[in-house]
C-alpha cells in the first residue's frame, strides 16, 4: 500500500517553493451568513482550480534548489500543509511541485476564517492529527494517475474543498495549478499528504506564489 515504485523519472533536479507573497492588510470576512446553533453554515461557491502538468522536472528541481525552504522532506505518515492567506494586491494563488522517485498526495482547501496574519506558513502533522481515526480512505472518482485518496478533509465548518487529496505522479511530471481568490479574506490550505506511506519519506520540491 506504499507509493508507486515506478522509478521511471527519478531525476535529480531541484525546485523549491518560492513563497513570493507580499504582505497585505486584513480584509473583511466573507462570512456574513447567519445560522442557528449546531447548523453548518453554507459556504460561498468557489470556482474550480486550473491544473496542468509539465515534463520539465529537471529544470524545476534545479531552480528550486537555489531557493530557500523550497526542498523539504515529507516523512512517512506525515501531512505537510502550506497555509497561504489571500492578499489584496493579487487575485490568484499558484503552485508547482515535484518529487524524487515516488508520488505524493496533494489537495487544496480554503478556510473562510478571518485572516490574522499575511505570512505563508508550513504546518506538519501526522494523519491522526488531521482526520478522525475512525474514518477510512475514500475511493473517490477514478482519475488517470490517481491511485487512491490520500486523506479526508478536516472537519471544519469554515473549510471549503477545491481539490480533494489524491496521489499525484509528481515523480514523473511537474504538477501545477492556480485558483482565483473566492473572496477578500481567508486562507488556502495546500496539503502534501504522505500519510499513506508506511516506509518511504518523500523529497518534495515546491513553490507557491501569487498572480494578478
Amino acid at each position: 500500500m506504499d507509493d508507486n515504485s515506478n522509478n521511471r523519472e527519478s531525476q535529480q533536479s531541484t525546485e523549491e517553493p518560492s513563497a513570493s507573497l507580499g504582505k497585505a492588510e486584513a480584509g473583511d470576512s466573507q462570512e456574513s451568513s447567519t445560522s442557528h446553533p449546531g447548523e453548518k453554515k453554507d459556504l460561498p461557491p468557489m470556482k474550480p482550480a486550473s491544473i496542468w502538468t509539465s515534463v520539465a522536472l529537471k529544470e524545476l528541481k534545479a531552480k528550486l534548489r537555489q531557493e530557500k525552504d523550497s526542498v523539504v522532506t515529507v516523512y512517512r505518515g506525515d501531512i505537510m500543509t502550506v497555509h497561504v492567506p489571500v492578499v489584496p494586491e493579487a487575485k490568484r494563488v499558484c503552485w508547482e511541485f515535484a518529487t524524487d522517485g515516488y508520488d505524493i498526495g496533494f489537495g487544496v482547501y480554503f478556510d473562510w476564517s478571518p485572516v490574522t496574519s499575511r505570512a505563508i506558513t508550513v504546518h506538519i502533522s501526522e494523519s491522526s492529527d488531521d482526520e478522525d481515526e475512525d474514518d477510512e480512505l475514500e475511493a473517490g472518482p477514478v482519475v488517470p494517475g490517481d491511485v487512491e485518496k490520500g486523506s479526508k478533509s478536516v472537519a471544519n465548518s469554515n473549510l471549503g474543498e477545491i481539490l480533494p487529496v489524491y496521489r499525484q505522479d509528481s515523480h514523473l511530471a511537474v504538477q501545477g495549478g492556480s485558483h482565483e481568490f473566492p473572496g477578500d479574506d481567508g486562507t488556502y490550505l495546500l496539503k502534501f499528504d504522505n500519510s499513506y506511506s508506511l516506509w518511504r519519506n518523500k523529497t518534495l520540491y515546491y513553490r507557491v506564489y501569487y498572480s494578478a
